[in-house]
């Protein structure tokens, strides 16, 4: 039987539901310079999710929340942003839709916006007594758009990176560019949308990139206490 939800008639999920994780991506609709496509928070998350479910019989992977809080990239054509309150409702809405089937929820994030709305929804779940855990992955390097996204997105959908457009953009460390970001966006510190570099990013790197935080995301699984 098929580990991805969105395949499955509902018989099939009541089956699969028994016992269960249901992972879903959580990613977000914004730039990413001017040689990722919109959507690479969302690929990543659904990428990851699905290395999991792969790895694991008793992970489901659920259809991507493609939708995040990302007004501070508002200025680039393309962003679509559904705000803090927006996104924490949703995932709170959502784990109490799924957990009368599935008896944990995991919500796997790659977008770094959405942090504080995740760990609001995922702290108010668990007060209603529901097994839900969120997750974020743990890669060091360019903050947006620079070598470490290229190189994931090259290992995850090669065809729709455009590396001869890639271009560094500004490449201060993010704590020193926080403030103007909060204050005006990254349009005004970046006018190309990228945070870093991208020179250097490979296939290699990122499936090995991929392939450490599929192991960290899966070690979490096994590590999951009852709640």
């Amino acid at each position: 039987m098929s580990r991805v939800l969105a395949d499955l008639t509902w018989p099939d999920a009541e089956r699969a539901a028994a016992g269960t994780v249901l992972a879903v991506p959580v990613g977000a609709t914004e730039q990413h310079g001017p040689h990722l496509p919109i959507s690479t928070d969302t690929d990543i998350a659904v990428a990851l999710v699905r290395g999991l479910a792969e790895a694991r019989p008793d992970v489901v992977a659920a259809p991507a929340l493609a939708y995040g809080s990302s007004g501070e990239h508002a200025g680039f054509d393309g962003t679509l942003s559904i705000g803090n309150e927006a996104v924490e409702l949703v995932l709170v809405e959502l784990a109490r839709s799924a957990s009368p089937a599935f008896g944990r929820v995991l919500l796997v994030c790659a977008h770094g916006g959405n942090e504080a709305p995740l760990r609001r929804a995922e702290e108010r779940l668990r007060g209603e007594g529901r097994d839900v855990r969120a997750w974020l992955p743990h890669w060091s390097g360019d903050a947006h758009a620079g070598r470490l996204e290229t190189s994931l997105m090259l290992a995850i959908a090669p065809e729709r990176v455009a590396l001869e457009r890639a271009a560094a953009g500004e490449r201060a460390p993010v704590a020193e560019l926080m403030p103007r970001l909060v204050s005006a966006g990254v349009r005004a510190v970046s006018p190309n949308g990228v945070l870093g570099d991208p020179e250097g990013a490979s296939t290699e790197e990122g499936r090995a990139l991929l392939r450490a935080e599929v192991e960290r995301l899966a070690a979490a699984v096994d590590d999951w206490p009852p709640l």
